[in-house]
């Protein structure tokens, strides 16, 4: 079982408590309703699926209910770090070699 570290909580919890809210770090446009359809559709169903480092969204259901964002590696299924909703994307990351 995954352990995933909520940063409000600041602990690890079962992945059981958690629920994936997708991809972290999208921006909404100022103008929803003047899109063009090919941009409201690559805004509302396309995200980024790469093999590596990703960002996402994570909401602790069962714990203090909010969302936070989280660094995962999807080769590894590990969670490298978690940061607080409205946090900008960390420059640096733990356990990473660049």
């Amino acid at each position: 079982m995954l352990l995933i570290r909520c940063p409000y909580c600041e602990e690890e919890r079962p992945e059981l408590e958690f629920r994936n809210a997708g991809e972290a770090h999208i921006a909404r446009s100022a103008d929803i309703a003047g899109e063009s359809d090919d941009d409201f559709e690559k805004f509302f169903f396309i995200r980024s699926n790469p093999k590596g480092i990703i960002y996402e969204r994570w909401r602790h259901m069962h714990g203090c209910a909010r969302f936070f964002n989280a660094v995962r590696d999807t080769v590894s299924d590990k969670f490298l770090m978690t940061y607080k909703a409205g946090e900008p994307k960390p420059v640096k990351l733990p356990g990473v070699a660049k």
